[in-house]
């Protein structure tokens, strides 16, 4: 059941499968704009640049015609919409309205291709689908943006297992409800602006999904004591003076929004259930940012927190005054509006903002696991079967002590390569690293038994059987390597260089 009412002005989506069938039959999806496109001009349209897919779509097909219509939002001639389109439907359920003896979109519809390559469509506002929150200057405080980089993101790192329950809170144009829709038998949807859950009911219906529970309010006050199986959001996070702009601002003073979000998770998920959120965080003088973080980890749960950039002060500011075209405004407001975003941080006494992904899982386990670390590196995406494999690994390191682990039996993970790194013609290298071809990408240097640990882990002999063999070739004690080794053995579980044979 929907608490939402329709959203005056824009479309309905009581027809939208026969608008579906004609967007599909002229192949407008993602492949088919790569295609008709090419790739500098598709991937100009990332940056916010339109003209080479202008000049790309200068023929009189049906694609360049619904490109134009819907990913461009320039008017078309009426005879060439109505042989691209059910014309009549979509005047009548306001998909487009005529300019003269033109006719031009309402929204912006965008082909997104899903997981399995389903053919999906994003509906946002228009200005808003091309290039992400770059095409939302000058659209207002309760815009609705289409795909950027941080949706993709979000719906890449989450764990895709099926569930019974999945909340996506402040979903937008409704991009993880889709997503969530393919492996939860029930999705809830809540978003504070009302006309983000008509977009998002639009975009569920164009894509053939199943329609999701639309709920109107404010973090997890719209769901009131539900609880769920998994939790999504990628929420209003920007660090900012004030509310200005709905679909980035968070509203509350510094980082507390996302503080609370996190902080109120825990009682939302059920047993063993993940919380999924991208985040900004204030780096504050005189406090450690992973400190800070771990204070909002939840009772009851496990955490694995990673920031993946760090900005100054003033970069932020300006990242955040482009994103709303205030760098093309007045000269004089524009200083304005950057000096009271100093004045923010310095009563704040912030001097960096961090950006980052925060994962919870419900364990109960009065020893919880909390990972914070920097990763700023590229990683491969998508990454959801790699945050489950974290967690799993820290369930199984918090149940083994050393001799238990001396015990157990290990095989390299997948796709694992070694370097050995050192000056040209040495005997012995330098150092030896492992490095990952997958997931987070990792590489850690190795010593010598390390190295030879990992050349033989293939899952039939233990441990500690291995290190008494490798004591042998080394002529070591192996009393004095079984009592030295379980800590390195111990981080390469942890990172996923070495997963452990379960019984």
């Amino acid at each position: 059941m929907s608490t939402t009412s329709p959203a005056p002005g824009l479309p309905s989506p009581g027809r939208s499968p026969r608008l579906r069938e004609a967007l599909l039959a002229a192949d407008f999806t993602a492949d088919g704009l790569l295609e008709l496109l090419g790739a500098p001009a598709y991937a100009a349209l990332a940056r916010s640049e339109t003209v080479p897919a202008l000049r790309a779509t200068r023929g009189d097909g049906v694609l360049d015609t619904l490109v134009r219509l819907f990913l461009l939002q320039r008017s078309v001639a009426s005879g060439r919409a109505r042989a691209a389109l059910p014309l009549e439907e979509c005047l009548a359920d306001g998909w487009v309205v005529r300019d003269g003896d033109e006719v031009r979109a309402t929204v912006d519809v965008r082909p997104y291709s899903g997981p399995e390559g389903q053919d999906w469509f994003i509906v946002s506002d228009l200005g808003c689908a091309v290039g992400g929150a770059s095409g939302a200057s000058g659209q207002g405080e309760g815009v609705v943006l289409g795909v950027g980089g941080a949706s993709t993101t979000l719906a890449g790192i989450t764990v895709r297992t099926p569930v019974s329950s999945a909340l996506d809170l402040g979903t937008g144009s409704g991009l993880q409800a889709l997503h969530a829709a393919q492996h939860a038998t029930r999705v809830t949807a809540t978003d504070l602006n009302p006309r983000a859950l008509h977009f998002a009911r639009l975009t569920l219906a164009l894509s053939a999904a199943p329609e999701a529970d639309l709920r109107e309010g404010s973090l997890f006050e719209p769901v009131r004591k539900d609880t769920f199986d998994l939790i999504v959001s990628n929420p209003p996070f920007v660090i900012s003076p004030g509310a200005r702009l709905t679909y980035r601002d968070g509203g509350m003073g510094g980082d507390d929004l996302c503080r609370s979000l996190v902080q109120q998770a825990g009682d939302r998920l059920n047993d063993g259930g993940y919380a999924q959120f991208l985040a900004n965080w204030q780096h504050v003088e005189g406090e450690e940012w992973q400190e800070r973080l771990r204070s909002w980890v939840p009772r009851g749960c496990d955490a694995w927190i990673v920031q993946r950039e760090v900005q100054d002060v003033t970069q932020y500011a300006e990242l955040w005054l482009r994103d709303s075209g205030d760098h093309r405004s007045d000269p004089a407001q524009y200083d304005a509006r950057y000096d009271a975003w100093l004045d923010e941080f310095e009563a704040r006494k912030t001097n960096a903002v961090g950006f980052g992904w925060i994962t919870l899982r419900k364990s109960g386990s009065e020893r919880p696991s909390i990972v914070t670390e920097e990763w700023p590196h590229p990683v491969e995406q998508p990454l959801g079967a790699s945050v489950q494999a974290h967690f799993e690994r820290q369930d199984y390191l918090r149940t083994h002590d050393d001799a238990a682990l001396l015990a157990g039996h290990f095989t390299l993970a997948a796709e694992i390569v070694q370097e050995q790194v050192g000056l040209p013609g040495a005997e012995d290298p330098e150092h030896v690293v492992l490095r990952q071809n997958r997931g987070m990408r990792r590489a850690t240097k190795v010593d010598t038994v390390g190295a030879g640990f990992a050349g033989v882990c293939d899952g039939s002999l233990s441990a500690g059987r291995i290190l008494d063999a490798i004591a042998q070739l080394l002529d070591e004690d192996p009393v004095v390597l079984r009592d030295r080794t379980p800590q390195a053995l111990r981080q390469l579980v942890e990172e996923g260089f070495l997963e452990p044979v379960r019984p």
